[in-house]
Parts: C-alpha cells; sequence; structure tokens
C-alpha cells in the first residue's frame, strides 16, 4: 500500500467533509475529465465511500486499484477505463 501512496497520478478529488451523495457525484464528473487510463486519487472522509466508490467503479467498468484507508481518511487509486 505504501507504493500507492507515492504514486503519481493524473488528478485528485478531495472530498474530505463531504457526504453521500456528494463524493461520488464529484467523483462522476472528475472520472469523466480525467483521459482513458488515467490514475485519479479521490480522499474521503465519509464511511459510506467504502460501499460506494467500489460500486460506482464495477458498474461503470473503472478499475478500482488500491483503497486505503487512516485515522478516518478514505483513499482510492481509480483507474478510468480505457473506452
Amino acid at each position: 500500500m505504501s507504493d500507492m501512496l507515492d504514486t503519481p497520478v493524473d488528478g485528485t478529488l478531495d472530498a474530505t467533509g463531504l457526504n453521500c451523495p456528494e463524493p461520488v457525484m464529484m467523483l462522476h464528473q472528475h472520472i469523466r475529465d480525467l483521459v482513458p487510463g488515467g490514475l485519479l486519487k479521490v480522499i474521503a472522509t465519509d464511511p459510506s465511500t467504502r460501499r460506494d466508490i467500489p460500486k460506482f467503479c464495477v458498474f461503470l467498468d473503472h478499475e478500482l486499484v488500491a483503497q486505503h484507508e487512516e485515522a478516518g481518511t478514505y483513499l482510492y487509486w481509480i483507474r478510468k477505463k480505457l473506452a
């Protein structure tokens, strides 16, 4: 996991302090603006993102590369689908 913390990303979404459904709504917009195959890092504090973000990725066919939780902060690395 420490490898991902230093991985260069193509974009970052800071959804700190936002509650459901705002983080996923913002994620939808950010992933749309990302280049295909791009890597997006999401920072969130809403525990519901542990359920919502993996489901978002499965539903829209993006790859949830990694996720990490530390002290109430949830980190996700999402690779946008190619097509």
